[in-house]
């Protein structure tokens, strides 16, 4: 989970622990990029507005990044969603506006952990520009970015 206010990051952190998720952070995307080649997590959390790389345009490095283009990544944000679609043309997997419910969260995140395995293992050479995601998900999985 990848944002630059360490309160935030803290927040999100015990909220997905508490759930069973294994949770990594990054403070911008910078470190997110490095951290997610070494940690391969299951979902990547951004923020949109942080310093040295924003969470829109690291969210278009791991989707041109052949090793990480299929790691689901949703936008947790004080952005609207509106401002996020207008940004850089990535495809976001879902989006949490801040301040966001815990359990909203944590069904997002799951979610996006179920059905991210769930594509990897039905069609694991497929190109990047991935289907839209929808079912609820299982917990403790890897959430990191």
């Amino acid at each position: 989970m990848v944002d630059d206010n360490k309160v935030i990051r803290q927040l999100i952190r015990v909220n997905l622990e508490l759930e069973g998720f294994e949770v990594v952070t990054a403070a911008d995307g910078a470190e997110c990029l490095d951290v997610v080649h070494q940690v391969r997590p299951d979902v990547v959390t951004l923020d949109v507005m942080m310093p040295r790389l924003g969470g829109l345009h690291t969210a278009a490095r791991l989707r041109s990044d052949p090793r990480t283009w299929d790691i689901p990544i949703a936008i947790v944000s004080a952005c609207g969603q509106g401002e996020v679609d207008n940004g850089e043309p990535v495809a976001i997997d879902a989006y949490l506006a801040k301040p966001f419910e815990p359990t909203e969260l944590v069904r997002t995140v799951g979610m996006l952990v179920r059905e991210g395995r769930q594509q990897r293992d039905d069609l694991p050479s497929r190109a990047p520009g991935r289907a839209p995601r929808g079912e609820p998900g299982s917990e403790g999985e890897r959430a990191a970015g």
